[in-house]
Protein backbone atom coordinates (compact mmCIF):
# COMPACT_ATOMS: atom_id res chain seq x y z
CA UNK A 1 0.00 0.00 0.00
CA UNK A 2 1.50 3.75 -1.05
CA UNK A 3 0.31 5.98 1.29
CA UNK A 4 1.58 9.73 0.68
CA UNK A 5 1.45 11.94 4.18
CA UNK A 6 0.68 15.58 4.50
CA UNK A 7 3.35 16.08 6.80
CA UNK A 8 3.08 19.92 7.13
CA UNK A 9 1.16 20.15 10.13
CA UNK A 10 4.40 19.23 12.09
CA UNK A 11 7.10 20.78 10.59
CA UNK A 12 6.83 23.61 12.77
CA UNK A 13 6.01 23.93 16.24
CA UNK A 14 4.18 20.24 17.19
CA UNK A 15 1.44 20.69 19.13
CA UNK A 16 -2.34 19.49 18.76
CA UNK A 17 -2.23 18.10 15.00
CA UNK A 18 1.49 18.58 14.57
CA UNK A 19 2.30 15.51 17.31
CA UNK A 20 -0.47 13.53 16.10
CA UNK A 21 1.15 14.29 12.70
CA UNK A 22 4.28 13.13 14.16
CA UNK A 23 3.44 10.28 16.59
CA UNK A 24 1.29 8.80 13.80
CA UNK A 25 3.68 8.56 11.24
CA UNK A 26 5.95 6.94 13.67
CA UNK A 27 3.66 4.64 14.81
CA UNK A 28 2.80 3.49 11.27
CA UNK A 29 6.65 3.06 10.64
CA UNK A 30 7.23 0.76 13.66
CA UNK A 31 4.12 -1.58 12.84
CA UNK A 32 4.71 -1.65 9.17
CA UNK A 33 8.03 -1.40 9.34
CA UNK A 34 9.50 -0.95 5.54
CA UNK A 35 12.01 -3.90 5.90
CA UNK A 36 9.29 -6.15 6.71
CA UNK A 37 9.30 -8.75 3.93
CA UNK A 38 4.79 -9.00 3.66
CA UNK A 39 6.29 -4.88 2.63
CA UNK A 40 2.43 -3.91 3.36
CA UNK A 41 3.21 -0.39 3.98
CA UNK A 42 5.31 2.12 1.53
CA UNK A 43 4.78 5.47 3.42
CA UNK A 44 5.71 8.73 1.74
CA UNK A 45 6.03 12.33 3.46
CA UNK A 46 5.29 15.35 1.53
CA UNK A 47 6.38 19.03 2.82
CA UNK A 48 5.89 22.20 0.78
CA UNK A 49 6.96 25.49 2.19
CA UNK A 50 8.88 28.21 1.24
CA UNK A 51 10.83 28.29 4.50
CA UNK A 52 10.00 25.20 7.01
CA UNK A 53 12.60 22.27 5.54
CA UNK A 54 11.09 18.59 6.38
CA UNK A 55 14.18 17.64 9.19
CA UNK A 56 15.07 14.11 8.49
CA UNK A 57 14.58 12.86 12.33
CA UNK A 58 15.84 9.18 13.21
CA UNK A 59 12.11 8.61 14.35
CA UNK A 60 10.65 8.73 10.93
CA UNK A 61 14.07 7.96 8.87
CA UNK A 62 11.85 4.61 7.18
CA UNK A 63 9.43 7.23 5.12
CA UNK A 64 10.38 8.57 1.83
CA UNK A 65 10.41 12.36 2.01
CA UNK A 66 8.98 14.83 -0.94
CA UNK A 67 10.19 18.46 -0.42
CA UNK A 68 8.73 21.13 -2.47
CA UNK A 69 9.49 24.93 -2.11
CA UNK A 70 6.04 25.97 -2.94
CA UNK A 71 4.25 28.45 -0.27
CA UNK A 72 1.73 26.83 1.77
CA UNK A 73 -0.98 29.51 1.42
CA UNK A 74 -0.28 28.92 -2.71
CA UNK A 75 0.05 25.40 -2.32
CA UNK A 76 -3.23 25.45 0.00
CA UNK A 77 -5.62 28.20 -1.58
CA UNK A 78 -4.49 25.93 -5.39
CA UNK A 79 -5.84 22.86 -3.36
CA UNK A 80 -8.95 23.76 -1.74
CA UNK A 81 -10.37 25.91 -4.06
CA UNK A 82 -9.21 24.55 -7.58
CA UNK A 83 -8.95 21.08 -6.76
CA UNK A 84 -5.03 21.31 -8.55
CA UNK A 85 -2.40 19.98 -8.66
CA UNK A 86 -2.55 16.71 -7.47
CA UNK A 87 -0.75 14.53 -5.34
CA UNK A 88 0.70 12.71 -7.88
CA UNK A 89 1.80 15.24 -9.92
CA UNK A 90 3.92 17.05 -7.05
CA UNK A 91 5.44 14.10 -5.61
CA UNK A 92 6.08 12.44 -9.50
CA UNK A 93 5.14 9.37 -7.90
CA UNK A 94 1.91 7.51 -8.50
CA UNK A 95 -0.21 6.43 -4.82
CA UNK A 96 -2.77 4.02 -3.88
CA UNK A 97 -3.59 6.72 -1.15
CA UNK A 98 -3.37 10.22 0.04
CA UNK A 99 -3.92 11.54 3.64
CA UNK A 100 -4.62 15.45 5.07
CA UNK A 101 -4.22 15.33 8.56
CA UNK A 102 -6.93 18.42 8.39
CA UNK A 103 -10.15 18.39 7.27
CA UNK A 104 -9.53 19.27 3.56
CA UNK A 105 -8.54 16.92 1.04
CA UNK A 106 -5.10 16.63 -0.96
CA UNK A 107 -6.28 16.41 -4.62
CA UNK A 108 -5.19 13.04 -6.34
CA UNK A 109 -5.72 11.46 -9.70
CA UNK A 110 -6.36 8.03 -8.92
CA UNK A 111 -5.43 7.69 -5.44
CA UNK A 112 -7.97 6.94 -2.72
CA UNK A 113 -8.60 10.29 -0.19
CA UNK A 114 -8.29 10.31 3.41
CA UNK A 115 -9.17 13.36 6.26
CA UNK A 116 -8.56 13.75 9.52
CA UNK A 117 -10.83 15.86 11.43
CA UNK A 118 -9.83 16.33 14.94
CA UNK A 119 -13.06 18.87 15.71
CA UNK A 120 -15.38 21.13 14.39
CA UNK A 121 -14.45 23.93 16.70
CA UNK A 122 -13.91 25.90 13.51
CA UNK A 123 -17.66 25.40 12.21
CA UNK A 124 -19.10 26.22 15.45
CA UNK A 125 -17.00 28.83 16.34
CA UNK A 126 -15.69 30.12 13.01
CA UNK A 127 -15.26 33.71 15.09
CA UNK A 128 -12.58 32.38 17.28
CA UNK A 129 -10.31 31.00 14.25
CA UNK A 130 -7.83 32.90 12.09
CA UNK A 131 -5.79 32.75 8.75
CA UNK A 132 -6.61 30.17 6.11
CA UNK A 133 -8.61 27.97 9.10
CA UNK A 134 -11.16 31.15 9.07
CA UNK A 135 -11.35 31.48 4.96
CA UNK A 136 -11.48 27.69 3.82
CA UNK A 137 -12.98 25.28 6.81
CA UNK A 138 -16.05 26.32 7.53
CA UNK A 139 -17.04 27.14 3.49
CA UNK A 140 -15.44 24.00 2.38
CA UNK A 141 -15.52 21.31 4.61
CA UNK A 142 -18.96 20.06 3.80
CA UNK A 143 -18.04 19.59 0.18
CA UNK A 144 -14.36 17.59 1.01
CA UNK A 145 -15.78 15.60 3.56
CA UNK A 146 -18.31 14.18 1.67
CA UNK A 147 -15.48 13.62 -1.37
CA UNK A 148 -13.43 11.95 0.99
CA UNK A 149 -13.30 7.92 0.68
CA UNK A 150 -12.66 7.69 3.82
CA UNK A 151 -13.15 10.54 7.31
CA UNK A 152 -10.73 9.75 10.29
CA UNK A 153 -11.97 11.38 13.71
CA UNK A 154 -9.84 11.11 16.96
CA UNK A 155 -12.82 10.44 19.37
CA UNK A 156 -16.09 9.07 19.53
CA UNK A 157 -17.05 12.63 19.93
CA UNK A 158 -16.13 13.93 17.11
CA UNK A 159 -17.35 10.92 15.12
CA UNK A 160 -20.98 12.14 16.34
CA UNK A 161 -20.33 15.70 15.42
CA UNK A 162 -19.13 14.93 12.14
CA UNK A 163 -22.07 12.40 11.33
CA UNK A 164 -24.31 15.28 12.73
CA UNK A 165 -22.69 18.52 11.33
CA UNK A 166 -21.65 16.97 7.98
CA UNK A 167 -23.91 14.46 7.26
CA UNK A 168 -21.18 11.85 6.85
CA UNK A 169 -22.28 8.30 7.41
CA UNK A 170 -20.91 5.99 10.69
CA UNK A 171 -19.92 3.58 8.53
CA UNK A 172 -17.72 6.03 6.72
CA UNK A 173 -16.03 7.38 9.85
CA UNK A 174 -12.61 5.62 11.47
CA UNK A 175 -12.20 6.56 14.85
CA UNK A 176 -8.24 6.66 15.60
CA UNK A 177 -7.41 8.00 18.80
CA UNK A 178 -3.64 9.26 19.64
CA UNK A 179 -1.83 6.95 21.81
CA UNK A 180 -0.41 7.27 25.05
CA UNK A 181 3.47 8.26 25.23
CA UNK A 182 5.80 5.46 26.18
CA UNK A 183 6.42 6.94 29.62
CA UNK A 184 7.11 5.59 33.24
CA UNK A 185 4.92 7.16 35.80
CA UNK A 186 6.59 9.15 38.26
CA UNK A 187 7.33 7.82 41.49
CA UNK A 188 5.87 10.83 43.87
CA UNK A 189 4.22 14.05 43.79
CA UNK A 190 6.36 16.57 43.72
CA UNK A 191 6.57 18.58 47.16
CA UNK A 192 6.55 21.84 45.27
CA UNK A 193 4.44 21.14 42.03
CA UNK A 194 2.50 23.32 40.40
CA UNK A 195 -1.23 23.65 39.08
CA UNK A 196 -0.66 22.99 35.00
CA UNK A 197 -2.33 23.94 31.77
CA UNK A 198 -0.98 23.37 28.95
CA UNK A 199 -2.18 24.04 25.66
CA UNK A 200 -2.39 27.17 23.25
CA UNK A 201 -3.60 30.15 24.80
CA UNK A 202 -6.98 30.29 22.80
CA UNK A 203 -10.34 31.54 23.85
CA UNK A 204 -11.68 27.68 23.05
CA UNK A 205 -9.52 26.74 25.80
CA UNK A 206 -10.99 28.91 28.71
CA UNK A 207 -7.65 30.35 29.93
CA UNK A 208 -10.21 33.45 31.47
CA UNK A 209 -11.98 30.77 33.39
CA UNK A 210 -9.62 28.78 35.08
CA UNK A 211 -7.63 32.48 35.71
CA UNK A 212 -11.32 33.35 37.95
CA UNK A 213 -11.14 30.17 39.61
CA UNK A 214 -7.37 30.19 40.52
CA UNK A 215 -7.75 33.43 41.86
CA UNK A 216 -11.06 32.59 43.94
CA UNK A 217 -8.52 29.96 45.53
CA UNK A 218 -6.25 32.37 46.33
CA UNK A 219 -8.54 34.93 47.71
CA UNK A 220 -9.89 32.30 49.78
CA UNK A 221 -6.64 30.98 51.03
CA UNK A 222 -5.10 33.65 51.98
CA UNK A 223 -4.72 33.13 55.73
CA UNK A 224 -4.05 29.68 54.74
CA UNK A 225 -1.36 27.87 53.49
CA UNK A 226 -0.51 28.92 50.13
CA UNK A 227 -2.12 27.88 47.10
CA UNK A 228 0.69 26.12 44.13
CA UNK A 229 2.02 28.58 41.25
CA UNK A 230 -0.10 28.20 38.20
CA UNK A 231 1.95 27.43 35.14
CA UNK A 232 0.36 27.93 31.51
CA UNK A 233 2.16 26.64 29.07
CA UNK A 234 1.94 27.04 25.58
CA UNK A 235 1.99 29.68 22.55
CA UNK A 236 0.39 32.69 23.33
CA UNK A 237 -2.59 33.71 20.54
CA UNK A 238 -3.62 37.28 19.86
CA UNK A 239 -6.52 36.55 22.19
CA UNK A 240 -4.60 35.66 24.52
CA UNK A 241 -3.06 39.26 25.34
CA UNK A 242 -5.97 40.32 28.35
CA UNK A 243 -5.08 37.37 30.36
CA UNK A 244 -1.21 37.79 30.01
CA UNK A 245 -1.93 41.69 31.14
CA UNK A 246 -4.04 40.43 34.14
CA UNK A 247 -1.52 38.04 35.47
CA UNK A 248 0.84 40.96 36.00
CA UNK A 249 -1.37 42.48 38.50
CA UNK A 250 -2.76 41.71 41.84
CA UNK A 251 -4.01 39.33 42.77
CA UNK A 252 -2.32 36.97 40.34
CA UNK A 253 0.74 38.88 40.37
CA UNK A 254 3.76 36.29 41.55
CA UNK A 255 1.12 33.62 41.30
CA UNK A 256 1.16 32.59 37.71
CA UNK A 257 3.55 31.86 35.51
CA UNK A 258 3.39 31.53 31.33
CA UNK A 259 6.21 30.16 29.90
CA UNK A 260 5.13 29.59 26.32
CA UNK A 261 5.45 27.06 23.56
CA UNK A 262 6.97 23.78 25.36
CA UNK A 263 9.61 21.39 22.95
CA UNK A 264 7.98 17.70 22.67
CA UNK A 265 11.87 16.94 24.68
CA UNK A 266 10.70 18.98 27.29
CA UNK A 267 7.36 18.09 28.08
CA UNK A 268 7.78 15.14 30.26
CA UNK A 269 9.64 17.20 32.82
CA UNK A 270 6.73 19.72 32.56
CA UNK A 271 4.19 17.28 33.67
CA UNK A 272 6.57 15.51 35.95
CA UNK A 273 7.21 19.11 38.09
CA UNK A 274 3.16 19.55 38.42
CA UNK A 275 0.73 18.64 41.44
CA UNK A 276 -1.96 18.23 38.79
CA UNK A 277 -2.96 19.10 35.48
CA UNK A 278 -6.75 21.49 34.83
CA UNK A 279 -7.66 21.15 31.43
CA UNK A 280 -11.06 23.55 31.36
CA UNK A 281 -11.61 23.82 27.71
CA UNK A 282 -14.94 24.58 26.20
CA UNK A 283 -14.46 22.39 23.49
CA UNK A 284 -11.81 19.54 22.52
CA UNK A 285 -11.82 17.02 19.87
CA UNK A 286 -9.51 14.84 21.97
CA UNK A 287 -7.08 16.53 24.67
CA UNK A 288 -3.99 14.87 24.24
CA UNK A 289 -2.32 16.81 27.69
CA UNK A 290 -5.06 15.13 29.56
CA UNK A 291 -3.73 11.40 28.15
CA UNK A 292 0.01 12.74 28.85
CA UNK A 293 -0.62 13.52 32.08
CA UNK A 294 -2.15 10.24 32.78
CA UNK A 295 0.35 8.17 31.69
CA UNK A 296 2.64 9.78 34.26
CA UNK A 297 0.05 9.38 37.00
CA UNK A 298 -0.76 13.16 37.38
CA UNK A 299 -4.05 14.24 38.48
CA UNK A 300 -6.14 15.57 36.14
CA UNK A 301 -9.36 18.67 36.95
CA UNK A 302 -10.96 18.45 33.27
CA UNK A 303 -14.10 20.13 31.52
CA UNK A 304 -17.25 17.86 31.43
CA UNK A 305 -17.76 18.99 27.46
CA UNK A 306 -16.07 17.49 24.25
CA UNK A 307 -13.95 14.82 23.87
CA UNK A 308 -12.37 14.96 27.27
CA UNK A 309 -14.63 13.12 29.36
CA UNK A 310 -14.39 10.05 26.87
CA UNK A 311 -10.38 10.35 27.49
CA UNK A 312 -10.53 11.12 31.44
CA UNK A 313 -13.45 8.74 32.12
CA UNK A 314 -13.59 7.96 35.97
CA UNK A 315 -9.76 8.75 36.42
CA UNK A 316 -9.96 12.49 37.60
CA UNK A 317 -12.89 15.44 38.08
CA UNK A 318 -15.20 16.47 35.76
CA UNK A 319 -16.20 20.30 35.93
CA UNK A 320 -18.48 22.62 34.22
CA UNK A 321 -16.03 25.17 32.56
CA UNK A 322 -18.63 27.75 33.10
CA UNK A 323 -18.73 27.44 36.30
CA UNK A 324 -15.70 29.06 38.51
CA UNK A 325 -16.31 28.04 41.51
CA UNK A 326 -16.71 24.34 40.86
CA UNK A 327 -13.90 24.36 38.90
CA UNK A 328 -11.68 25.90 42.24
CA UNK A 329 -13.43 23.44 44.29
CA UNK A 330 -12.36 20.82 42.40
CA UNK A 331 -8.44 22.35 42.27
CA UNK A 332 -8.85 22.50 45.99
CA UNK A 333 -9.43 19.11 46.75
CA UNK A 334 -6.77 18.00 44.63
CA UNK A 335 -4.36 20.20 46.60
CA UNK A 336 -5.65 19.11 49.77
CA UNK A 337 -6.86 15.56 49.64
CA UNK A 338 -3.24 13.93 48.97
CA UNK A 339 -5.20 10.56 49.16
CA UNK A 340 -7.97 11.59 46.59
CA UNK A 341 -5.25 12.98 44.26
CA UNK A 342 -2.90 9.75 44.38
CA UNK A 343 -5.89 7.17 43.90
CA UNK A 344 -6.57 9.37 40.71
CA UNK A 345 -3.22 9.95 39.12
CA UNK A 346 -3.32 5.80 39.89
CA UNK A 347 -6.44 5.26 37.68
CA UNK A 348 -4.96 7.81 35.66
CA UNK A 349 -2.01 5.69 35.14
CA UNK A 350 -4.38 2.55 34.37
CA UNK A 351 -6.61 4.19 32.23
CA UNK A 352 -3.99 6.05 29.97
CA UNK A 353 -2.75 2.02 29.12
CA UNK A 354 -5.96 1.66 26.62
CA UNK A 355 -4.55 4.21 24.35
CA UNK A 356 -1.76 3.13 22.46
CA UNK A 357 -0.08 4.25 19.02
CA UNK A 358 0.59 0.51 17.88
CA UNK A 359 -4.06 0.34 18.63
CA UNK A 360 -3.61 4.02 15.99
CA UNK A 361 -1.60 2.36 13.55
CA UNK A 362 -3.27 -0.37 12.88
CA UNK A 363 -6.61 1.57 13.28
CA UNK A 364 -4.97 3.58 10.40
CA UNK A 365 -4.21 1.17 8.16
CA UNK A 366 -7.31 -0.17 8.38
CA UNK A 367 -9.51 2.63 7.08
CA UNK A 368 -6.90 3.62 4.40
CA UNK A 369 -7.67 -0.15 2.95
CA UNK A 370 -11.46 0.88 3.47
CA UNK A 371 -10.77 4.05 1.36
CA UNK A 372 -8.83 2.14 -1.60
CA UNK A 373 -11.93 -0.05 -1.10
CA UNK A 374 -14.55 2.36 -1.22
CA UNK A 375 -12.54 4.44 -4.51
CA UNK A 376 -12.64 1.33 -6.17
CA UNK A 377 -16.00 0.92 -6.39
Amino acid sequence: MRVLIDYRPALRERSGVGEYAHQLVRALLRTFPPSATDGLLDLTLFSSSWKDRLQPLPDIAGARAIDRHVPVRVLNFAWHRLRWPPAEALARAEFDVTHALHPLVMPARRAAQVITIHDLNFLTHPERTRGEIRRDYASLVHDHARRADRVIVVSHFTATEVQRQLGVPIDRISVCPPGAPDWTPRLATPENGYVLFFGTLETRKNVGGLLDAYERLVVARRLQPSVPELVLAGKATDAAQPWLDRIRHGPLAGRVRHIGYVEPADRRALYEGARLLVQPSFEEGFGIPVLEAMTLGVPVVASHRGALPEVLGDAGLLVDPADAEEMASAIHRMIDDDAFAAACGGQGVLRSRQFTWELTARRVFDAYQQAIDAHRH
